[in-house]
């Protein structure tokens, strides 16, 4: 079976990238959240890409299961 990128529905704190990340790498979501605000503080970008994967990455179907 293909792993599959998707928006947490169950894991989300704003929109569900973090947490479907974490999902797809199989990792703890709070390790992804922290990585995000450390290259937010680096370079700056940080909250771009989070604006740009809410926008592109497709919510996780209701009947998806893991």
């Amino acid at each position: 079976m293909d792993k599959k990128l998707y928006k947490s529905r169950n894991n989300k704190m704003i929109a569900g990238v973090c947490g479907g990340v974490a999902e797809y790498l199989n990792v703890d979501p709070t390790i992804v959240r922290l990585a995000l605000v450390l290259i937010s503080l680096i370079w700056g970008s940080g909250l771009l890409i989070y604006i740009i994967a809410a926008l592109v990455i497709p919510t996780e179907p209701e009947e998806y299961d893991m």
